[in-house]
C-alpha cells in the first residue's frame, strides 16, 4: 500500500462517525433543529436589543446538542450522558455569569434574564440532542411566552392601574 492509499484510508476512518444514512440524517435532523430554536429565542432577544441574541443563542443550543448527540453516538451509558450534562450546565453557568452586571445597589443588576435566557436555550439543546424534539419545541414555546408575552401583560397592567 503507497503513502496516498494510506493517507486517504486514514482519512476515511477518520470520518466515519456518520457511516449510514439513517444515523447521519438524525444528527443532521436534530442539529438543524437546535440552531433553529435557538435561533427563535436570539432572534426575540436580539428584536429587544438584548446583547445576547440571535447568534448566541443559536450556538449555545447547537453546542448543546453536539455535546449531547456526540456523546450519545461515542455509546456513552446513562451515568456518562449524565456527566456531560452536568457539564455543560457548569460549562453555561460560567457563561451567564458574565452576563450579570452588578450596579453600586442591590437592585440595580441586570443581565439576569439574559443568564436565565442562555441557561434555558442550553436546555433546551440537551433536550434536541436526547431526541426529544417535541419537548423542546413546547419548551421554546413557553419561554416565548415569559420572555415576549409576560412584559406586554405587565405593560397593560401598568397602564391600567395609573
Amino acid at each position: 500500500m503507497s503513502n496516498w492509499e494510506i493517507i486517504f484510508a486514514t482519512t476515511i476512518n477518520e470520518f466515519s462517525d456518520l457511516s449510514d444514512v439513517e444515523e447521519a440524517t438524525r444528527v443532521t435532523l436534530r442539529l438543524l433543529f437546535a440552531a433553529m430554536l435557538g435561533g427563535v429565542l436570539g432572534f426575540e432577544r436580539e428584536h429587544q436589543g438584548k446583547a445576547a441574541g440571535l447568534r448566541t443563542h443559536m450556538l449555545v443550543c447547537l453546542g448543546s446538542c453536539l455535546f449531547v448527540v456526540a456523546a450519545d453516538m461515542s455509546g456513552a451509558m446513562d451515568d456518562a450522558m449524565s456527566r456531560v450534562v452536568q457539564g455543560i450546565i457548569q460549562g453555561i453557568g460560567f457563561l451567564c455569569a458574565g452576563t450579570i452586571i452588578k450596579g453600586e445597589h442591590l437592585s440595580n443588576v441586570r443581565g439576569l434574564t439574559t443568564a436565565a435566557g442562555i441557561w434555558f436555550t442550553a436546555a433546551i439543546g440537551v433536550a434536541v440532542g436526547l431526541g426529544k424534539e417535541a419537548t423542546a419545541l413546547v419548551s421554546t414555546g413557553l419561554a416565548l411566552i415569559v420572555l415576549h408575552i409576560l412584559p406586554l401583560l405587565f405593560q397593560r397592567t401598568d397602564k391600567t392601574d395609573h
